[in-house]
């Protein structure tokens, strides 16, 4: 794959094309599903089905689109979200998605507003997680929501993540640093709350990782190993 534009500084359309394709992977895996399998759970969104998260990303783009939401959502918000779908069939639910995302779509084009790419990434592979289709692990998707999530990491001590394409250093410059060998794909795992911490302080770390592993997520972390 060709390195994309960081995301900091993409364009909105480009952002708005790679949330379009996300979208389209997504509706491809669980549009031939059965009730039984849209009620799986998702263990990386303890709680959750299939058919949940679904309902939310598609709230998230209706929210976005309003300008109800700006940011990732409260508990109580996406309480309200996957409720909103609540007695709709799986093709409606797709359907509002589809018009929420052509919003987005003109947003980007208009408004130079970015579509929540992150959001979707990172519920692509918690919905390939709860039905076994692994996959995507190197989508551009991926590639821009682990640079941001990599460019805010902040933490008490210096540290280097490498990975694939790159150097990443959050901290102080004043010691010497802890360094982590991570891939992108896991970095927007473990950022987003879907490793636990045993599996936090089982990666490829260069020395203790203890000062900056309540530091790594931005949720979570999982209460048990999430594997995929």
């Amino acid at each position: 794959m060709e390195t994309p534009q960081i995301t900091s500084v993409a364009d909105p359309r480009l952002i708005a094309r790679v949330y379009q394709e996300t979208r389209e992977r997504i509706v491809a895996l669980v549009v031939g599903l059965d009730d039984a399998a849209l009620s799986t759970a998702v263990g990386a969104c303890p709680g959750w089905s299939v058919r949940d998260v679904v309902a939310h990303v598609a709230a998230v783009a209706e929210d976005w689109v309003s300008g109800r939401l700006a940011g990732p959502p409260t508990d109580e918000e996406t309480a309200a979200q996957i409720a909103r779908f609540g007695g709709y069939h799986l093709a409606e639910i797709l359907a509002a998605w589809t018009d929420a995302a052509a919003a987005l779509d003109r947003m980007a084009e208009t408004a130079g507003v970015k579509p929540p790419l992150g959001d979707i990434t990172s519920h692509e592979h918690d919905i390939r997680g709860a039905i076994g289709r692994p996959g995507a692990q190197d989508s551009e998707a991926v590639w821009h929501s682990s640079d941001q999530l990599f460019t805010n990491l902040r933490t008490p001590v210096p540290l280097i993540v490498t990975v694939e394409d790159a150097e990443y250093r959050s901290g102080p410059d004043d010691r010497a640093e802890i360094r982590l060998c991570t891939t992108r794909f896991e970095g927007l795992r473990w950022r987003t709350g879907r490793r636990s911490r045993a599996q936090l302080a089982a990666m490829d770390w260069s020395g203790d990782p203890t000062p900056v592993l309540e530091h790594l997520y931005l949720f979570g972390p999982a209460d048990a190993d999430v594997e995929e």
